[in-house]
């Protein structure tokens, strides 16, 4: 069945009115007279063979079949305007999705986002931080840059770095320190990988207290807790560089244990944009940099 072609100008002038309920104030907004609204409306309900509006004594009132075309109009014109105001400074504006594990965020991909934005100036990119828990598909995720051992099913990933994990501490308590067997007498902070001091003190040598300290969900709020004094942290030393440089921590042994790394992740039956390409590159370029 061919579809009615329909005027555009019609359409504007009735879901104007189907918003205002009335042909004057729908006028105002599209800067045109009542009588002009009116006539486009009545123009409508002509090639469509139906009644969009009941006319009152005062104000209008849709009709059923008005009701039912409204929220068509107002979704398409939305799209329509979404898309047009990509086109602001004469090119065309693509948005790029990214979810981002908070850690990686704060320490190493804010600080080079500059570098992508200048270089990128038709992307438009939105980072969405997280604790290592995505739905690419469920969240609307162009990529997502997370920690792990990189097996996740129906996914492409791409290693981006490691991360291995060493104590990190206040540099009033780092004097306390001397030896790794020195931090039995420490509160020892934790993340949710309940393994992660044991496998530490292994590596060091010296046998894994009792670890009793407060568990925390992301690194971030750890590595906070410890600059603070709360205990000592086991964190990637290379995404707390700032914090290091600056002595809000410090590193009192050398010991890294391996933990795994950060991947570059997108869903196989995503198709790559132009921006994911752009993306895609850039990261890979900005951590051969960094090593």
């Amino acid at each position: 069945m061919a579809r009615p072609q329909l005027p555009l100008n019609a359409l504007r002038a009735f879901e104007a009115s189907a918003r205002h309920l009335s042909f004057t104030r729908a006028g105002l907004e599209l800067c045109v007279s009542q009588a002009a609204v009116s006539q486009q409306i009545r123009t409508l309900e002509s090639r469509l063979g139906v009644t969009l509006f009941r006319r009152l004594p005062r104000g209008l009132a849709l009709t059923d079949e008005g009701a039912a075309l409204v929220p068509v109009l107002m979704d398409a014109f939305e799209r329509i305007g979404a898309t047009l105001d990509r086109f602001a400074d004469g090119r065309y504006h693509e948005v790029l999705t990214v979810g981002v594990v908070g850690t990686f965020a704060t320490g190493w991909l804010l600080p080079r986002l500059p570098a992508f934005t200048a270089a990128n100036p038709a992307v438009d990119l939105r980072i969405l931080t997280n604790n290592n828990r995505v739905d690419l598909a469920g969240e609307g995720l162009d990529f997502a840059i997370r920690f792990g051992d990189g097996s996740w099913h129906g996914v492409e990933a791409v290693p981006l770095l490691d991360a291995p994990l060493t104590p990190l501490c206040a540099p009033a308590l780092a004097q306390r320190l001397s030896s790794p067997a020195n931090l039995a007498r420490e509160v020892l902070l934790r993340s949710y990988r309940v393994e992660e001091w044991q496998r530490w003190f292994a590596l060091a040598g010296v046998p894994c207290p009792a670890i009793r300290g407060p568990v925390f969900d992301s690194s971030p709020t750890i590595a906070a807790a410890a600059a603070m004094g709360a205990g000592v942290a086991l964190l990637p030393a290379r995404l707390f560089g700032h914090d290091l440089v600056t002595d809000r921590l410090v590193r009192p042994f050398a010991i890294e244990v391996p933990a795994g790394r950060y991947w570059l992740t997108r869903l196989h039956s995503r198709p790559e944009t132009a921006a994911m390409q752009s993306f895609r590159h850039w990261i890979a370029a900005a951590v051969r940099m960094d090593d």
